[in-house]
């Protein structure tokens, strides 16, 4: 059994990630405004941002949502994210916007998390979902007791 770069059983994988865009990033085939890189993780700027300064944080480990990223990687995961996050004051926001898609809106399906620096006044608002209510607090209680019963 061969184990690629990514650290991952050659075979199978290794033909899900040729085609994964950031695999490609992570393997040097692919050029990108590098961020940081550690042994772990990377972070480039995205090249459709939202604002100027928007970054990419990803596993060099091919992953493709949050719940199969590996637990040795959590910490370090959150860790580069709060770094990122902190980042986007030294270019002149007020704060950070910090997201991720799992599956649905994922536009690659490689684990991404989006760290976009925001101002009061940038012109964002709100969020691009439509809400919905709650029809009373027993379907609001209905709800965090089938999510309370999934967490175990």
């Amino acid at each position: 059994m061969a184990i690629g770069a990514h650290g991952v059983v050659a075979g199978a994988m290794l033909t899900a990630m040729n085609h994964c865009k950031f695999c490609m990033i992570v393997d040097g085939a692919l050029e990108v405004q590098s961020i940081l890189e550690t042994d772990d993780f990377m972070a480039f700027l995205d090249h459709r941002p939202v604002f100027k300064g928007h970054v990419l944080l990803i596993p060099r480990e091919h992953t493709v949502t949050l719940p199969e990223l590996p637990a040795r990687l959590r910490d370090g995961f959150l860790e580069q994210a709060q770094r990122l996050s902190l980042a986007m004051l030294a270019i002149g926001a007020e704060g950070s916007f910090v997201a991720l898609n799992n599956t649905v809106s994922q536009s690659v399906m490689h684990l991404h998390l989006h760290v976009v620096p925001r101002s009061a006044d940038d012109g964002l608002r709100g969020f691009f979902w439509p809400r919905k209510k709650y029809e009373n607090d027993e379907e609001a209680e209905r709800y965090a007791e089938m999510i309370r019963a999934a967490l175990g």
